[in-house]
């Protein structure tokens, strides 16, 4: 052909998202998996533990499939009271995980990290550099999860406290991120590094309140007495006020020790704990409320919703961050994030679509993630199920034809830009225009001059502004006067 008939389109999707997203049958595997621990929790727990261990390397971006495996492994070995959560094993033995996360080797770092905290859940080491590596896979919800982990751990050490307070940054959560450097201003070797911190996160967090950008308001009084404790890391760690939500939590937490098989107070519980203190510890006992119903149904698509907010927020505040203070980093963190949340949303879209196989807002709404996520052939096969819903005609057809030229099906992508033409009306106008400019791009790629100019004067008769279309007919003009 002439001209690349893929000229004019979106820029590509980061391959390497597609590559690290579950095919269908991977994640109903696991979710099968991780069924089967959750009905064997009681019954046979280190069954339900190696379940949840294939579960946690076979998606390590899955928060519950790790809440529930780490929660499993506390439940096994116990805190002791005495000499600290880090020292209940002795050493760590997590070290030997940073040369392979340097190495690049994140997923080898996942399947080794877990071997260690099945023996030892409170590795520091290990959980750390598990954080690590899911940074680099773009994986912020369990990245969080072990970071909390080796915070409750370990809550004087500095390089966790260290590790805790960049993420926390991150997502603009600037309290906590202080709070990790208050928490180790006494350690001399620390002091100043500290107190630089603590002025620079400062200065960030007064930039951000005045952007309306912080993740969440610091509970009531944590800047006069709470700047320099630890999230409290289990219900016992202070005892509530009386009345007020503190009061309520406490309720909530008997009503479910005395009642653990009642949903409703641990969803109820969550809310509270979410505006109190930390999402961790909320995704906590969502987790332990799964556990507690077997896996029902509401419970789970509850988690999934809120996964989708949390991913949101995280976006959002590195967004806002980021116009603030462009740097590099900051951008390669709102990418990281950013395709994070497109594969929870496949993730979680995949799992209703599972579900409700008859409803097709599902079904589109999995099509235009797996569309921007670049797994345009899964995306087609999606777009295809809902082709024939009348009141998607048009939009589906549009973006099928986007997906066939991408995987250079020029004559099918052909197709669906002319059925999408003739079906996207006036109320639809911007899609429309769309579909005009790609329909006659694409026949200008295909050598089809009189297509290509029949679209883009339909196009220009409606927006003779839109992209480049009156350069496109001026060429066009000349090709045929010379053709002449």
């Amino acid at each position: 052909m002439a001209n690349d008939p893929s000229s004019g389109q979106a820029g590509d999707p980061t391959a390497a998202l597609s590559a690290a997203l579950l095919s269908p049958a991977e994640r109903s595997r696991l979710a099968q998996t991780f069924q089967a621990g959750t009905k064997n929790l009681t019954a046979n727990a280190d069954y339900a533990i190696e379940m949840y261990t294939a579960c946690v390397v076979g998606d390590p971006g899955n928060a519950v499939y790790l809440q529930a495996f780490l929660g499993i492994l506390r439940k096994k070995h116990p805190p002791k009271k005495t000499g600290g959560l880090a020292s209940l094993f002795g050493g760590s033995k997590g070290g030997g995980l940073w040369k392979k996360v340097n190495a690049g080797q994140h997923r080898d770092v996942i399947k080794q990290g877990v071997d260690i905290l099945k023996a030892n859940p409170y590795d520091t080491g290990a959980l750390l550099a598990m954080a690590e590596a899911c940074n680099q896979l773009s994986f912020p919800a369990t990245r969080q999860v072990y970071l909390k982990s080796a915070l409750d751990a370990a809550p004087a050490d500095p390089e966790v406290n260290r590790h805790c307070s960049k993420f926390a940054a991150e997502i603009g959560e600037y309290d906590q991120a202080i709070a990790c450097w208050v928490r180790i201003g006494n350690v001399k070797s620390f002091a100043e590094e500290a107190e630089k911190e603590i002025a620079r996160l400062q200065v960030e967090k007064t930039i951000a309140a005045g952007q309306g950008m912080t993740g969440r308001p610091a509970p009531s009084g944590a800047a006069k007495s709470g700047a320099g404790k630890a999230p409290a890391p289990a219900p016992s760690a202070a005892a509530p006020a009386e009345g007020g939500e503190k009061g309520r939590i406490a309720e909530l937490k008997r009503s479910i020790r005395d009642n653990p098989t009642e949903i409703e107070p641990y969803l109820e519980l969550a809310d509270l704990i979410e505006k109190e203190k930390t999402i961790e510890e909320a995704q906590a006992v969502l987790t332990q409320a799964l556990s507690a119903s077997g896996g029902e149904l509401k419970v789970r698509e509850h988690i999934e919703d809120r996964q989708l907010r949390w991913g949101k927020q995280r976006v959002l505040a590195a967004e806002r961050r980021l116009e603030s203070d462009d740097t590099p980093e900051h951008r390669a963190t709102l990418e990281r994030l950013r395709a994070a949340l497109l594969k929870q949303e496949v993730e979680i879209y995949a799992a209703r679509v599972s579900r409700y196989p008859e409803n097709p807002t599902w079904k589109y709404e999995l099509a235009m993630r797996l569309k921007l996520a670049g797994s345009f052939a899964e995306a087609i096969k999606q777009f295809q199920e809902v082709l024939g819903d009348s009141r998607r005609k048009g939009a589906v057809a549009l973006e099928l034809g986007e997906c066939f030229q991408k995987i250079k099906q020029y004559q099918l992508a052909m197709q669906n830009y002319v059925t999408a033409v003739e079906s996207l009306t006036d109320r639809e106008i911007e899609l429309r225009k769309r579909a005009l400019y790609r329909a006659g791009v694409l026949a200008s790629g295909l050598e089809d001059l009189d297509g290509a100019k029949k679209y883009l004067s339909m196009l220009a008769g409606l927006d003779f502004g839109y992209r480049d279309v009156a350069q496109r007919l001026d060429k066009l003009g000349s090709v045929k006067d010379k053709g002449g």
